[in-house]
């Protein structure tokens, strides 16, 4: 049976994308609490098929399958730009593919303007008007309002016309910043991107008999199953040691494994690799909210997406990549012993000027990860760092980075780190980290 939440969620998403949503409506309609359906729309905002505009409410828009991230809603445009909607609110939902500065003549910035488009433009109502006449929505900078007449043609058109106080440039930097953001989360695999779904997963209930399991184990030759009741919520794991000299006829309920590990489909890859290397698990079950069976992954299907990332060329910068890109490799005076160049720049320094802790600790990570993979072709996660020596680093100073391997087992690594500035020593760290093979 499905949690209020669950129902709301499902009713919310059979809406029709551009249907206004409020929570007494909500609470009504399906005789819950209005705290309740605040909640679940919250839950909605979050997973990107509800979006709350200041002075409109909440409407249903189109939900985003990850190919499409870098694309936006015209609801998504007026909560980014603080905007004021002046008109055309029935077409918030839609989705824009691309945006238009109008800082040229009418009629040169009407060859680039066309449906689905945004036109960025400042108080010029005939660029408004036309603007709406050849499909594309108008977002005004400056704070400007625009004619009635405009605003019953946005109406008409169902085309949103959207008033913000910041200008053309600011606009343009906001928007392609969101964009950029969304790039950045459309590169981190989830576990919802690799899971065998529940359809494909074979399972077994907490009342089937242990000879369930043998029959099973026949048919995939596989050994670990999830286990489920009978509203399909994970109660526990049973694996072949469970089995071991247990009657065929006992119920699985008494031999499996309880409250077994699970992760949800929002998880990184990453996270759950970290979760099954160092528990030692091979399949993790992925539920709901409510720990209702959703799939599995298995520790191979992992490794693999984490290959599959590295290979994939970078498209949004993140800070980390910034800090990294600084960092040159050159070879030490001992044989085998590397050393990292680094020069401190601007966007590393905190208020003071000096180097920001977090720049320093992905710095002595970087170098530590990369000492490390001549000793093992895989994926590092660092298990834990301990910084215990730091004085200030300025800007334009160039930094040596020492990494040196106290020891490396079959499944972590722990490394010395040692940082100069000019032949002094300005920092010291310790990590150990875990080894992921790739199998």
């Amino acid at each position: 049976m499905a949690t209020k939440h669950e129902q709301i969620l499902d009713y919310i998403d059979q809406l029709p994308v551009g249907e206004k949503i409020s929570v007494r409506q909500i609470a009504k309609a399906l005789n819950v609490s209005e705290g309740t359906a605040y909640r679940a729309i919250k839950d909605a905002e979050n997973k990107g098929y509800v979006s709350t505009i200041e002075r409109v409410g909440t409407i249903r828009i189109e939900r985003k399958k990850k190919e499409n991230i870098e694309k936006l809603t015209y609801a998504e445009v007026v909560n980014i730009v603080e905007g004021q909607v002046l008109g055309g609110r029935a077409g918030l939902h839609k989705t824009l593919n691309k945006f238009v500065i109008g800082a040229m003549k009418l009629d040169a910035m009407m060859r680039y303007t066309g449906a689905g488009n945004l036109l960025i433009v400042g108080n010029r109502d005939k660029a408004h008007e036309h603007a709406l006449k050849a499909g594309a929505a108008v977002l005004i900078t400056g704070g400007f309002d625009t004619e009635d007449e405009v605003k019953k043609l946005a109406d008409e058109l169902q085309l949103p016309i959207i008033s913000t106080s910041y200008d053309t440039f600011t606009v343009a930097a906001m928007i392609n910043r969101a964009i950029y953001d969304q790039l950045i989360k459309k590169e981190i695999v989830l576990v919802e991107d690799i899971l065998t779904p529940v359809s494909d997963t074979i399972y077994l209930k907490t009342t089937d008999k242990v000879a369930k399991w043998y029959e099973y184990n026949r048919e995939t030759t596989h050994g670990r199953y999830p286990v489920v009741d009978e509203n399909m919520k994970v109660q526990g794991m049973v694996t072949s040691k469970d089995v071991i000299g247990a009657e065929r006829e006992q119920l699985i309920e008494k031999i499996m494994t309880k409250n077994p590990m699970t992760v949800s489909g929002q998880t990184s890859v990453a996270s759950s690799a970290h979760m099954m290397v160092w528990e030692g698990i091979e399949l993790l079950p992925v539920t709901d909210n409510s720990n209702k069976l959703l799939g599995i992954i298995s520790r191979q299907d992992v490794l693999k997406a984490l290959q599959m990332i590295q290979r994939q060329p970078q498209v949004g910068e993140t800070l980390d990549d910034i800090v990294t890109s600084q960092l040159v490799l050159s070879k030490g005076k001992m044989k085998n012993e590397e050393t990292y160049r680094c020069e401190i720049t601007p966007q590393m320094t905190n208020h003071l000027g000096t180097i920001s802790y977090g720049v320093f600790t992905t710095l002595v990570t970087e170098a530590a990860n990369g000492v490390l993979r001549g000793f093992k072709k895989g994926d590092l996660v660092v298990e834990n760092m301990t910084i215990y020596f730091l004085k200030p680093v300025q800007i334009d100073s160039t930094l040596e980075i020492h990494p040196k391997v106290l020891e490396v087992g079959r499944k972590f690594g722990k490394v010395d780190v040692e940082v100069f500035n000019e032949g002094v020593l300005v920092g010291k760290a310790m990590m150990m980290c875990q080894l992921l093979d790739r199998q």
